[in-house]
């Protein structure tokens, strides 16, 4: 008879196994992905996206190599921080939309957040980053990448393209945050490879005019590949990584 520590020791060994093999799968298909398009591998980053999963998970992740984790919802991820506040080198993406009323709690785990798309979400942030930076909490500016919006869903985030050269300009005259790039997620039932093609146009302005924002957070599962022709250097990729998810987001 398997007692509770055997039974869980048999349950952590299976999903070290499960989340290894699609781990392996996914740093082939990103290699062989930058090979077609003549790319250096080393230039596009594999960010797990974590949500929704445990942080048993997150620490398997890091007992195989990860240290970049994406989070969306910030009670959990605040959570997980904590918990997990033992592992060096741990560095917590936020790639879901924000509300600036959560914008205090963010800055204090996240070293990147992915979902920028306003001037006072920004503020909000930055204010954020001192009060933690004055209370010893962190020691670094946050990294942000301003979310484009590639359709007319508000819902789905993201300023419009011709509004970008504002929103930068204003992020980049932030004492406390740090201009990375940008993000975008094309629109639902679109040809991906039309929509990062878009997406890799405005980039090279907004780099001509930002040149420390070279960081391109595009592609997830379905259409990593895509994204990594024109431009990625960084895919946040959730199912194909972490499999079905065990809880809702209700």
């Amino acid at each position: 008879m398997i007692g509770e520590f055997g039974r869980a020791t048999t349950e952590s060994g299976t999903r070290t196994s499960e989340l290894s093999t699609a781990l392996t799968g996914l740093l082939e298909r990103v290699d062989a992905a930058c090979r077609a398009a003549g790319r250096d591998p080393a230039q596009v980053r594999l960010l797990p996206v974590t949500k929704f999963f445990p942080a048993s998970d997150v620490a398997i992740l890091y007992r195989l190599g990860r240290r970049e984790f994406g989070e969306s919802r910030e009670q959990e991820a605040t959570a997980k921080a904590a918990e997990l506040s033992d592992l060096p080198g741990v560095e917590w993406h936020m790639i879901g939309r924000l509300q600036r009323n959560k914008a205090k709690a963010v800055a204090r785990w996240a070293h990147t957040v992915h979902s920028v798309d306003s001037a006072r979400l920004a503020t909000a942030l930055d204010v954020g980053v001192r009060a933690a930076r004055e209370a010893g909490l962190r020691e670094t500016p946050l990294r942000v990448l301003l979310q484009v919006g590639l359709d007319r869903d508000p819902g789905r985030g993201g300023i419009a393209p011709g509004d970008l050269p504002e929103l930068a300009d204003h992020v980049a005259g932030l004492e406390n945050l740090q201009l990375a790039g940008l993000m975008a997620i094309p629109p639902l039932d679109s040809d991906p490879d039309a929509e990062f093609a878009r997406l890799a146009e405005l980039h090279v302005r907004f780099v001509a005019r930002h040149p420390a924002g070279t960081e391109l957070s595009a592609g997830m599962s379905g259409d990593l590949e895509a994204a990594i022709r024109h431009g990625s250097t960084c895919v946040r990729v959730g199912t194909a990584l972490m499999g079905a998810r065990p809880i809702t987001s209700g």
